[in-house]
């Protein structure tokens, strides 16, 4: 019996974040901030994860204080939905030594 409701892909290896990956960082951050009730000064991403499903999810560890750390999923859907990125979920209270796994 096959598990339909499971993920249709991995996730990749972590990589180092590009600068592709600050900007969907960025284009969050103010969901982010509506959902936790604060503002974060510093919002640089680290490294990442991405998983392909009907568009792309992405695990994004960003850095937002000294040693203060949050993972953000994000969901960029396919090009011709034409559709902004959304914060699909995030967990605070991570370090920089923290694994990012699906979540």
């Amino acid at each position: 019996m096959s598990d339909i409701g499971g993920m249709l892909g991995g996730t990749s290896a972590t990589q180092p974040a590009t600068p592709e990956i600050q900007a969907i960082a960025d284009q969050v951050k103010s969901q982010l901030e509506q959902k936790t009730k604060k503002k974060y000064p510093i919002f640089k991403a680290v490294e990442f994860k991405s998983q392909t499903v009907a568009g792309t999810n992405y695990f994004i560890k960003v850095q937002v204080g000294d040693n203060d750390f949050i993972h953000i999923r994000v969901f960029e859907s396919l090009p011709q939905e034409n559709r902004p990125v959304a914060l699909h979920d995030y967990q605070t209270g991570k370090s920089r030594c923290d694994e990012l796994d699906y979540f």
